[in-house]
């Protein structure tokens, strides 16, 4: 994709309702009914999803990986880089 920013409704949700509608996005397309032109809008949209939700993800495993133990086993919390 030529154009790497997300439409904004996109860039939005949460990752649990981007995943769901990924979810029902593979459903449509491996169904196999409707116009090609719509699928490959729907593909597109898919495609979008998915990087919406890997950001999301590795978002998620910086926050995590920020997490150390701190003196005697005690957790503690970096804070994270504002990027």
């Amino acid at each position: 994709m030529a154009d790497d920013k997300l439409p904004p409704d996109i860039a939005r949700l949460s990752f649990e309702d981007a995943l769901s509608e990924l979810e029902t996005i593979v459903r449509q397309l491996e169904d196999g009914k409707g116009e090609l032109d719509q699928a490959i809008k729907t593909y597109e949209r898919g495609a979008q999803l998915k990087r919406h939700c890997e950001a999301k993800l590795q978002e998620a495993q910086i926050k995590v990986e920020k997490v150390v133990l701190g003196p005697q086993g005690a957790v503690g919390v970096e804070p994270a880089d504002a990027d």
